[in-house]
Order: C-alpha cells, then sequence, then structure tokens
C-alpha cells in the first residue's frame, strides 16, 4: 500500500490539470487560499481582543466564550450555514459555499489565538509592568512595548496551533463543491481509491508540516532572544544570566 500511494504522488498526471479533473498544485493552492485567509481574520479579530483582555483584566468571559467553539461540530455547522447562506447567492460561482467554509475555519481558528494572547499578556511579571509604569510609561506603551514583547511566545504558540487546526479542517471544503487537498481524500473514499484516499491525507500532513516550520523560524526570529534563551555571551555576561530580569529580557 506505501508503495502505491508513493507511486500515486509521484504520478506527474496527477499534479497536472485534465479536462475532467483538477492536479494537486491546483488543489494545493485552493487549500492554502482558504487557510490563509481565516487565519488573517481570525488574528484581526482575536489578537487585539486578546490584548485588550489581557491588558485591562475586563471581558474574561469572553475567553470562556470563545473556548466553547471548540466544542462546536464542524461539519454540522458547515452544513446549516451552507444551507441559510448559499441559496442566495444561486448561480453566482462557488461565493454561496465559499462563505460558510470560511466563517467555520475563522471560528475554529479564533479560540487558540485569543486564550493565548490573553494568558501570554496576563502572565507578564507585575513587576515589569510597574518599572514600565515608574518609567512614565502609558498604559498603550506598556501593552505594546512590554506587555506584547513578554507574550510572544505563547501568541506564537496558539496561532501555530491554529494553523495546525484550519489546514486539517479545511479539508471539510471539498464537502461542498469546493476545491482543497480534501478532495482527494473525498473521491478515494467515495471510489474505494485508497492510494489517492491516503496521498491525500498525506498531502495535509506535509502542508500542516511545512506551516508549521516556517511558523517556528519566524517565532525565532521575531521573539526576543533573551525570552528565548538565545543570550549572546557579548551582550549578557554569564555571570548576570541568573539576575536577567524579564524587562530586560524583553529589550534584548
Amino acid at each position: 500500500m506505501i508503495g502505491e500511494v508513493f507511486t500515486w504522488l509521484n504520478d506527474p498526471g496527477h499534479w497536472k490539470d485534465t479536462r475532467f479533473d483538477t492536479g494537486i498544485a491546483t488543489q494545493l493552492t485552493a487549500h492554502v487560499r482558504f487557510c490563509a485567509f481565516a487565519l488573517l481574520v481570525a488574528l484581526i479579530i482575536a489578537l487585539p481582543l486578546g490584548l485588550v483582555i489581557g491588558h485591562t483584566g475586563r471581558g474574561r468571559w469572553l475567553i470562556a466564550a470563545a473556548n466553547t467553539l471548540r466544542a462546536l461540530p464542524t461539519v454540522g455547522v458547515l452544513v446549516l450555514l451552507t444551507v441559510v447562506i448559499a441559496p442566495h447567492f444561486y448561480g453566482r460561482t462557488d461565493t454561496g459555499y465559499l462563505i460558510p467554509t470560511e466563517i467555520v475555519l475563522i471560528v475554529l481558528a479564533i479560540p487558540s489565538i485569543l486564550s493565548n494572547t490573553f494568558a501570554g499578556v496576563e502572565n507578564v511579571d507585575p513587576a515589569v509592568r510597574d518599572a514600565a509604569e515608574g518609567m512614565g510609561m502609558t498604559g498603550k506603551q506598556v501593552l505594546l512595548k512590554v506587555e506584547l514583547p513578554c507574550s510572544l511566545p505563547l501568541i506564537f504558540s496558539g496561532f501555530r496551533s491554529a494553523t495546525l487546526q484550519v489546514i486539517a479542517t479545511a479539508t471539510i471544503a471539498s464537502y461542498l463543491p469546493l476545491g482543497g487537498l480534501g478532495r482527494f481524500i473525498y473521491d478515494g473514499l467515495a471510489q474505494q481509491d485508497f492510494p489517492q484516499m491516503i496521498g491525500g491525507g498525506v498531502l495535509v500532513a506535509g502542508l500542516a508540516l511545512v506551516a508549521d516550520l516556517l511558523l517556528y523560524l519566524v517565532q525565532r526570529y521575531t521573539v526576543s532572544r533573551g525570552l528565548t534563551g538565545r543570550f549572546s555571551k557579548k551582550r549578557i555576561p554569564d555571570a548576570r544570566l541568573a539576575s536577567v530580569t524579564q524587562a530586560e529580557v524583553a529589550a534584548v
């Protein structure tokens, strides 16, 4: 079976579009497009909201409410939204199916980003905030110049988790008349073509691994070296490492 899957993935004909089918390259592009849009919208919504809630301590109930969204049955919500929305776009390309799919993916991505952003800001050492305020920083400056940099590791962790969830769940786009890598899974299951079905799963897993690796690299070069423990011996001598405070770390 492994050999058959390998053969299916390496068949040039499966990577090119044909008259009656769409190749892997096109479906991969569609899958990435679905995921990228959903993650961007979720980030725009959840990141500022998590920062404000963590900074002010108000609206904590929104965190609990967002976490309940994790329990929603994805396919059930997708079908419900499609029944409600799709009839309004009859005959207008795939918009009536694309909107419900994106809504489901956005709702799925928000909890991880929101919860981790809130937790990252809330867990900043109070002494760091006091020091920043003592230097004359305003509340906005404390949030953007102190709390945000210190909470980046947790924020990235939440975004990476959301990315993996969205990439895996975006296969449901093929449950509707849309593209994406899920098409190979659904078509393979319907046709009892197991190499195609498993190959589609391998492609989804591979995309998730590549996305996570890229985000790891972005995190490595975005988050302060002090917070990640990647100290420079020239900048912070070994004798001082034990006494470095979180405020100093954020400034490295």
